[in-house]
C-alpha cells in the first residue's frame, strides 16, 4: 500500500517512524575471513557525504513542496556538505538556549504543538549512480543522524520518516533504485515533537549532521547480533552466547560458524551456530579469560562465519568481545568484583568549526586526552554518540553511561523551580512509544560494547510511568547492566527507575549526609563541578570522598567542551561566539561554555586539577621516602616507572629511579637512597616523586607522567628575598614629589597622587601607572552566578578610588621608608597602608596592611597592583605552576620553575574574567626581550600573583576577547590573598568558606622589588 506523507506527523507524537528498519546492532559485515581481518571500511557500504544541493526554507508553508519529484529541477540550487549542520553553513542561524524550550515568547504553544511561523527546513537532493557491487542486490540507505525529523524520497517515491536526531535510521530502496542517475530527495524539518524531547542543553541546530551511506547485504546476512558475555561468581570461567536474527530465513544446509581470537591471534574457542528461520543462537565457554577494565581493555575478536548450503563463505562479522562483570555486591557497584569509582566527564559531542557534526580525528583526540588525565569514564550526555565513539571506548579502556536521547527540562522547570504541570513525558501513554523507540534504537545499536556498563534513561525530564516503562524494558532486555536516571531525585514516587542515587550539583555535605543515612542505593554525581569559566574549586572536597564511604564511587565533571562556535569579527578575526552572538532569542548565553577542554580542542588550565585529582597512583613523600598508594582495581605497579627528583630552590640537584612493586589496591613505602651530605646548604628543598608509563600505550608515549607528589621543607632561614646591601641614598623632599635616588636607580613618590609613580633603573621607567591597593577581581562566571558583584560591588568601588590620608618619610641608617595610610569611602574603619622601603642597592620592599571591620561583604582579593610598559611581557616563575592556580584550586600544581608570556595569562575561557593567577610564588621575573626587567619576591611567606596585559576592570567590562584593548601595559598585581574560585555550581552556590576573604580580617603581606 503506497502511504502518503502527511506534515501532520511532525505535530504526532504516535507518529515517528514510516517504513523505518528495526534498529539492529551496529556490527561490520565482510565477504571473505581476509577482508574480515584487514579491511577498515565494509566493501559493502558506499557513502553519499559531501556535497548535496540544498534549499533552506524559513518555514514548511515556503519549502518547494514538490523537488523531490523527477521532473523538479533542482541541480542549479546551492550546495551544503553532508554530514553538517544547516546553521553553520550560512543557512538561518544557530541558536543556544539551555533549558527553556527555543521557540519560549515567540509562539504560545504546548506539546505536541510546533510553531508553524518559524520552522526551518532544509530540502536535500543527492544524485548519484549504484557502485557496481550493488548492482542486482538489495539495497538499502543509513541515515546516522538527523535533527530532528525527516522525510525521504528516491525517484520520487516516497521511501519513509522518521525522528530522533541521535540514532540511525534505515530504509530499503530496492524497489526504486534504478540503474542510472538516481535522486534520492531529504526534506529535513527543525521543529518535531522530537524537539520537546530534545530540550537538552545544547545549540539547537538542525539537518543531516552524520554519516549517510547505501549498503547491500549478501544472500544471508545477519541482521542482528547481541553477545552476552557471563562470568561466574569467581570471574575464573566464562560462557559466551550470542542471539543472532537474519534478515530473512536461513536455507537449510547453511552453516554459521564462530572462532574466537585472543589479542596475539590465537584461536581460544570455536563453535558451531543453531539455526531456525531467522534466528540463530551459539555459545561456548572460554576458561581464565583476561577481562576488560578501564584500567586493561583486553579485547577478544570473535569471528562469525555464515556459509550458504554449497559450502561458500558468505559472510564474516568481526565482532570485538570484553569479558567483564558489572553488579552491585552489598550495596556498591562492582566491576569484576571491584569497587568502582566513576573519575568521569560529561561529553557532548562538539566542534566549534562543525558542531555536532564531530569527525573521527575529533574523537580520537577526545579519548586519548581522557587517558592522558586520568579521566576513566563519560556519560554521553544527553544522547548517544556515533558508534565510532564507543569501539574507542572499549579499545582504549573508558567506562561508558550511554544515555538516551531524551530531556524535557522545559516542559517541567521554569527559572529553577518545579513545576511539572504539563511534563512530558510524565504518565501520558500518548508519548510512550515515541520515548520507547528511543530507547530501543539506543540499546539495539550499542549491546555489544563492553565498555557501556550503565544504560541512562535520558536526563532531566522528571519522572512518571513512561520512564518507568523504560527502566524496566532496559532491565528485562539486558540484566547485565544497571539502569541510571537522575530525575527520580525530584519525583520519589518512581525511585524504582534508578538503580544508583544519582544527584546533580549536590554539595558534599548533602551527599555526606545522604551516605551516612544507611542508604538503599550507591552514589554518583552524574553531574557536578560545573566548569564554566575559571572554575572546578573545591573539587577535592568530592573526590575525598571517595575514600572516606564505599558507597561513595564517583561523579561525572560537567562537562568536556565548551560548545563556543568559531566566528569572525567585524575585522575579520576569528572569536569563539556563544549563545547571543547570532542574534538568537531567546539564549541563554555564554552558559554553552563549561568546558575543561576549550572549544578548539586545547586543554583549559582546569585540566591540571582533573588529572591530579583523578589520578589511580596517589604519592606521599617525606624527607626519608615515599609512601605510594596503588588504586587501580586490576593493575600492578610493573605498568610504570618511578622516579624521586630532588630540588633546591627550584634546581635539581639530584635523581634516581625508584623501584616499586605494588599489587592493586595496596600501598607500601619506599625509603630514599639520598647521598651523604646532600642537604648540607641552607635554602627551601622539593622532593618530588613521579609515576610515568613504563612502555608506550595506545593513548599515550612511554615516558608520559601518571601521577606525581610533592614533600616541601626548608633548612635555615624562613626568606626568599636578597638580603638589601647597604649604601648612600639621596633624598629630595619636593612641594609634590618625594625623591629617592641611588646610583643605579630613582624613584619618585607623589604627594598629589598619593603612591609610588617612578621607578627607573638604569634609566628606564618600570611604573606606567602607580601601585594602589586592590579588593576586585574580574568577575569569574562563578563569581556572577553568585552576584558577587552585587554583594561585593562596593569593593569594586574600593579599588578604583580611595583617600590617602596622610605620607610619612623616615629616614633609617640602610633604607628610606615612606608610608601611604589611605582610607576607603565604604566605611570609615578600613585603613590600608603601604609601606614602601628603599635601599642603596635599588631594590624596594614593599609591605601591605589591611584593617577594616566585620559584616561588610567579603574581599575577592587584596592586592596591591600597578602597570609596567608592555615591552616587559616574558616571565619565568618560581611558583605553584605552571598552569594558572588559586587557593581552591591547587592540588594538581607543583612547585616549580617555568617560563610563559604575560599573553599566555589570559586563559581563553569565551568571557573575559580572572584568570592566571599563581599561587605560592616564591619568585618572578618580568623581563623584556634584552632579558632586562625586574624580579619580584616574596619574603617571610608566598605570594599570590597575576601578569597580565589587562586590567581587572579592562577584563569586567569585555564580554569577549575582542572588547579587550590593545596591549600597552603589562598589569602586575601582587597579592597577599585573593579568594577560591569554587564550582559546586554556577548559579549561586558560594565559595567554600575557607577559601573566602572576611572584612574582619587582619590581613599583610610583604615583596620586594629588584632590578634585573
Amino acid at each position: 500500500m503506497t502511504i502518503k506523507p502527511l506534515i501532520d506527523w511532525l505535530s504526532d507524537p504516535k507518529v515517528f517512524a514510516v517504513n523505518r528498519l528495526p534498529a539492529h546492532s551496529d556490527h561490520l559485515y565482510y565477504k571473505t575471513m581476509d577482508e574480515a581481518r584487514n579491511a577498515k571500511s565494509m566493501s559493502m557500504r558506499y557513502y553519499l557525504n559531501g556535497d548535496w544541493k540544498f534549499s533552506y526554507s524559513v518555514n514548511p508553508e515556503s519549502r518547494p513542496k514538490d523537488f523531490y519529484q523527477m521532473n523538479a529541477v533542482c541541480k542549479g540550487w546551492d550546495n551544503i556538505t553532508v554530514p553538517g549542520h544547516i546553521q553553520l553553513q550560512g543557512f538561518g542561524k544557530p541558536q543556544y538556549v539551555n533549558t527553556m524550550y527555543p521557540w519560549d515568547g515567540h509562539n504560545d504553544i504546548r506539546p505536541p504543538e510546533v510553531p508553524i511561523d518559524h520552522n526551518p527546513v532544509g530540502s536535500y537532493v543527492k544524485y548519484f549512480h549504484l557502485p557496481d557491487n550493488m548492482a542486482n542486490s538489495p539495497v538499502y540507505i543509513s541515515f546516522e543522524g538527523v535533527e530532528t525529523a525527516f522525510y525521504v524520497w528516491l525517484n520520487g517515491e516516497f521511501i519513509g520518516y522518521s525522528e530522533d536526531s541521535f540514532t540511525p535510521a534505515a530504509f530499503e530502496l530496492t524497489p526504486y533504485v534504478t540503474d542510472g542517475e538516481n535522486k534520492l530527495a531529504v526534506e529535513v524539518y527543525q521543529r518535531s515533537t522530537g524537539s520537546w524531547l530534545e530540550d537538552q542543553d545544547f545549540w539547537r541546530f538542525s539537518g543531516i549532521f552524520r554519516d549517510v551511506y547505501l549498503y547491500t547485504v549478501p544472500e544471508i546476512h545477519l541482521n542482528d547480533l547481541y553477545i552476552q558475555t557471563d562470568l561466574d561468581a569467581h570471574y575464573k570461567h566464562a560462557v559466551v552466547k550470542a542471539n543472532l536474527i537474519f534478515l530473512s530465513v536461513i536455507p537449510e544446509g547453511s552453516e554459521i560458524i564462530a572462532k574466537l581470537y585472543d589479542k596475539k591471534g590465537n584461536l581460544v574457542a570455536s563453535t558451531f551456530g543453531e539455526y531456525q528461520g531467522v534466528d540463530g543462537k551459539l555459545s561456548f565457554s572460554v576458561d581464565n579469560p583476561k577481562l576488560w577494565s578501564a584500567e586493561y581493555p583486553y579485547l577478544y575478536k570473535l569471528y562469525v562465519q555464515i556459509y550458504n548450503p554449497a559450502g561458500d563463505i558468505v559472510e564474516v562479522i568481526p565482532q570485538l568481545i570484553g569479558f567483564r562483570r558489572f553488579e552491585i555486591i552489598n550495596k556498591v557497584m562492582c566491576i569484576n568484583g571491584k569497587r568502582i569509582v566513576f573519575k568521569g566527564v560529561n561529553r557532548h559531542e562538539f566542534n566549534c568549526q562543525t558542531g555536532r557534526a564531530i569527525t573521527k580525528q575529533d574523537m580520537l583526540w577526545d579519548v586519548k586526552a581522557l587517558k592522558q588525565h586520568n579521566i576513566n569514564a563519560v556519560r554521553t550526555s544527553h544522547y548517544p554518540n556515533q558508534s565510532y565513539w564507543y569501539q574507542l571506548c572499549d579499545e582504549y579502556g573508558i567506562y561508558v553511561i550511554d544515555e538516551m536521547n531524551l530531556e524535557t527540562h522545559g516542559s517541567w522547570q521554569k527559572l529553577g523551580e518545579v513545576e511539572p504541570s504539563w511534563n512530558i513525558p510524565g504518565n501520558l501513554s500518548e508519548w510512550q512509544n515515541i520515548v520507547m523507540d528511543r530507547a530501543k534504537s539506543m540499546f539495539e545499536r550499542d549491546k555489544n560494547h563492553p565498555s557501556i556498563l550503565i544504560w541512562s534513561c535520558g536526563n532531566e525530564s522528571y519522572a512518571g510511568e513512561v520512564i518507568l516503562n523504560v527502566s524496566k524494558y532496559f532491565k528485562r532486555v539486558d540484566p547485565t547492566r544497571l539502569v541510571h536516571y537522575e530525575g527520580v531525585f525530584h519525583n520519589r514516587d518512581y525511585n524504582e527507575i534508578s538503580d544508583i542515587e544519582s544527584r546533580m550539583y549536590a554539595k558534599p555535605i548533602d551527599i555526606e549526609q545522604y551516605l551516612l543515612g544507611n542508604p538503599a542505593k550507591p552514589y554518583i554525581s552524574c553531574e557536578y563541578m560545573h566548569a564554566m569559566g575559571n572554575s572546578l574549586g573545591g573539587m577535592k572536597k568530592y573526590t575525598d570522598l571517595e575514600k572516606t564511604y564505599s558507597m561513595y564511587q564517583g561523579g561525572f565533571i560537567w562537562d568536556y567542551i565548551d560548545q563556543a562556535i568559531a566566528k569572525k569579527d567585524k575585522y575579520g578575526k576569528e572569536f569563539f561566539a556563544y549563545g547571543g552572538d547570532f542574534a538568537d532569542r531567546p539564549t541563554d548565553y555564554e552558559f554553552c561554555s563549561n568546558g575543561i577542554v576549550y572549544a578548539n580542542r586545547v586543554c583549559s588550565p582546569k585540566m591540571q586539577e582533573v588529572k591530579h585529582l583523578y589520578q589511580n597512583i596517589h604519592i606521599y613523600p617525606d624527607r626519608l621516602g615515599v609512601k605510594i598508594h596503588n588504586t587501580n582495581l586490576f593493575i600492578d605497579t610493573g605498568w610504570y616507572d618511578f622516579e624521586c627528583i630532588l630540588y633546591l630552590e627550584g634546581e635539581e640537584v639530584y635523581r634516581s629511579h625508584l623501584n616499586v612493586d605494588l599489587q592493586p589496591q595496596s600501598d607500601g613505602y619506599i625509603t630514599f637512597d639520598w647521598p651523604t651530605d646532600i642537604f648540607n646548604q641552607t635554602g627551601e628543598y622539593c622532593i618530588e616523586t613521579r609515576c610515568k608509563l613504563k612502555q608506550q600505550e595506545l593513548w599515550a608515549d612511554a615516558g608520559h607522567e601518571v601521577a606525581f607528589g610533592q614533600y616541601l621543607f626548608k633548612l635555615g632561614k624562613n626568606e626568599w628575598n636578597v638580603t638589601p646591601s647597604k649604601g648612600s641614598l639621596r633624598i629630595v623632599n619636593g612641594d609634590v614629589n618625594i625623591g629617592v635616588h641611588g646610583t643605579y636607580f630613582s624613584a619618585l613618590f607623589s604627594k598629589q597622587v598619593g603612591s609610588l609613580i617612578s621607578l627607573q633603573y638604569g634609566g628606564k621607567e618600570m611604573i606606567s601607572s602607580p601601585p594602589t591597593p586592590l579588593f576586585w577581581r574580574a568577575t569569574t562566571d562563578n563569581d556572577k552566578g553568585y552576584a558577587q558583584n552585587f554583594f561585593s560591588g562596593c569593593w569594586l568601588t574600593a579599588s578604583i578610588a580611595r583617600h590617602c590620608d596622610s605620607i610619612d618619610i623616615l629616614e633609617e641608617e640602610d633604607h628610606v621608608c615612606v608610608r601611604f595610610i589611605y582610607t576607603l569611602s565604604i566605611h570609615e574603619k578600613v585603613k590600608v597602608q603601604l609601606y614602601y622601603s628603599i635601599y642603596p642597592d635599588g631594590i624596594l620592599k614593599v609591605k601591605a596592611i589591611y584593617n577594616g571591620p566585620e559584616n561588610l561583604p567579603q574581599l575577592p582579593i587584596f592586592a596591591v597592583s600597578f602597570k609596567s610598559p608592555a615591552d616587559y611581557h616574558l616571565l619565568e616563575w618560581y611558583a605553584m605552576g605552571p598552569e594558572e592556580n588559586y587557593v581552591d584550586r591547587s592540588n594538581g600544581a607543583r612547585l616549580c620553575k617555568f617560563k610563559n608570556n604575560v599573553i599566555d595569562n589570559v586563559a581563553k575561557y569565551v568571557v573575559p574574567q580572572e584568570s592566571g593567577n599563581r599561587i605560592g610564588v616564591r619568585w618572578v621575573k618580568l623581563t623584556n626581550s634584552n632579558g632586562k626587567g625586574i624580579q619580584i619576591s616574596a619574603t617571610t611567606k608566598p605570594l599570590e600573583c597575576n601578569f597580565s596585559p589587562y586590567t581587572a576592570f579592562e577584563l569586567e567590562n569585555a564580554q569577549h576577547h575582542y572588547e579587550l584593548p590593545n596591549v600597552h601595559y603589562t598589569v602586575i598585581t601582587v597579592a597577599g590573598k585573593q579568594m577560591g574560585v569554587g564550582g559546586d555550581d554556577s548559579w549561586g552556590a558560594p565559595v567554600h568558606d575557607e577559601y573566602l576573604i572576611e572584612s574582619g580580617e587582619d590581613m599583610e603581606f610583604e615583596f620586594t622589588v629588584e632590578p634585573i
